[in-house]
């Protein structure tokens, strides 16, 4: 396993909508694919699948998004999604080609591929011309004043390019359309497809590399990200302006947890924000491990190896896992990162809700004190426990925050601010009231 990428398991990606299979929903893939070929949007979905956990290659990555933006008209003149698709085609669709070197018998056998094989030979004529237009486009880019002194990811992904473009059967194509006799395609074909078809598909590659960086620049730039601040050293995490990108109107909180503060234990009545603020916290920490940018106004971070989010869990009957069950094998899967010794974050939304309160407490309690004590992780747990509150003032690590609900009024009325402390809120009845439960009992007969 790389070292220097960050571990998200199934759960976790399924936690933060980071790849929705319902069209219906926003993922943060589709959020953050601006690109504008089929290529490109899977190396987006690539480096989406392996965020960085090394602060020297999101460091490298953030230099080359930063670049980008600074030189965003330059990246203009990319070789157009059409061009990369065709010539991919062209590249590997199966077709008859003049394989001899020897002038007369390349001629005789390219008179044979023209004469016998016309519905091949257009097929292979649009190539060539749509293959010499991508190499020229891809001249143009390079060879702008502003891209010789790239950075980060783009200076080895440039070089490349440069090296490529630069062999000689690919130096010496012609500046225009090709025309004329059919031996000068199909001398130019022999190029494409036998001589250089390898390096024509790393071309591409890089293409595709390059454009999935500068669509993480055009969304860092159109959403006014913020550029992460990294730090060496153990765990930690700081912010202000915080929001979670998919939230209109989002009301900014600021995060901040470190070895002092090891664990945030968050409460508040339902429908307050607690759940939409771990994962605002988590969305941030994930883009923060991409490189790009985060929706925040300051974000300071040192980078995790590990990251488990607990919010959407649920039973499953075909294999006889309850749903207290399937909470217990979560943490037991954050317990085994941590005893690996993993820079392990966490995220439990709520846990323990599939057993009685007082084995709820019992397993709260027993959970948060061991988070509190492991070195170089950070925890984040919402609970409606609020009964916990006496029992945590035991530890200094632990973190406490939460959200409330104005209930002066005829309705309930929440402003999303994070407040220090513990909530004492209990609304259940009041919402239970509001929604007229209890009148439409009373009324039936």
């Amino acid at each position: 396993m790389d070292t220097d990428i960050l571990v998200l398991d199934q759960h976790t990606m399924k936690d933060l909508e980071i790849f929705t299979p319902d069209s219906a929903e926003q993922s943060l893939f589709q959020f953050c694919n601006l690109t504008r070929s089929s290529g490109g949007a899977s190396v987006l979905r690539r480096r989406m699948e392996n965020p960085w956990s090394s602060v020297a290659r999101i460091r490298h990555t953030q230099e080359a998004i930063a670049f980008i933006i600074e030189q965003r008209e330059a990246f203009a003149k990319m070789p157009t999604a059409y061009a990369t698709s065709r010539t991919y085609t062209y590249l590997h669709e199966v077709m008859p080609a003049v394989t001899e070197n020897n002038l007369i018998e390349f001629s005789l056998n390219a008179f044979s591929l023209w004469s016998s094989h016309n519905r091949y030979y257009f097929r292979i004529s649009f190539g060539v011309q749509v293959t010499s237009r991508l190499v020229r486009k891809a001249k143009v880019l390079i060879d702008q004043a502003s891209l010789a002194n790239v950075v980060g990811e783009l200076e080895p992904l440039i070089t490349e390019m440069r090296e490529i473009l630069d062999r000689p059967r690919i130096r010496n194509l012609p500046e225009d359309d090709v025309g004329g006799w059919y031996w000068k395609i199909l001398r130019l074909d022999q190029v494409f497809r036998i001589h250089e078809k390898s390096a024509l598909d790393r071309l591409l590659q890089l293409i595709f590399e390059v454009e999935a960086l500068v669509s993480m620049a055009d969304v860092t730039m159109q959403n006014e990200f913020v550029m992460p601040a990294l730090r060496q050293g153990p765990l930690a995490v700081k912010a202000q302006g915080l929001v979670h990108p998919f939230v209109p109107g989002a009301v900014a909180n600021p995060v901040e947890l470190d070895q002092n503060k090891r664990v945030l234990f968050l409460t508040g009545p339902n429908m307050a924000g607690k759940t939409t603020y771990l994962r605002a916290i988590a969305t941030a920490l994930y883009f923060a491990h991409l490189g790009m940018g985060v929706p925040a106004t300051h974000f300071t971070f040192t980078p995790m190896q590990r990251l488990f989010s607990s919010i959407s869990l649920s039973d499953d009957l075909r294999n006889g896992i309850s749903y207290f069950r399937a909470e217990a094998l979560r943490a037991k899967a954050i317990a085994r990162a941590i005893a690996d010794g993993y820079r392990v974050v966490a995220l439990l939304d709520e846990p323990f809700k599939g057993t009685n309160v007082k084995d709820a407490l019992d397993a709260s309690l027993a959970i948060l004190e061991r988070f509190a004590s492991k070195q170089d992780c950070l925890f984040m747990f919402s609970s409606h426990l609020i009964e916990l509150r006496e029992r945590l003032t035991v530890t200094d690590q632990i973190d406490c925050r939460y959200f409330e609900a104005d209930e002066g009024g005829g309705k309930l009325q929440f402003d999303y601010l994070l407040r220090s402390g513990v909530s004492d809120q209990r609304l259940g009845m009041r919402v239970l009231q509001e929604e007229g439960v209890f009148n439409l009992l009373d009324s039936s007969q």
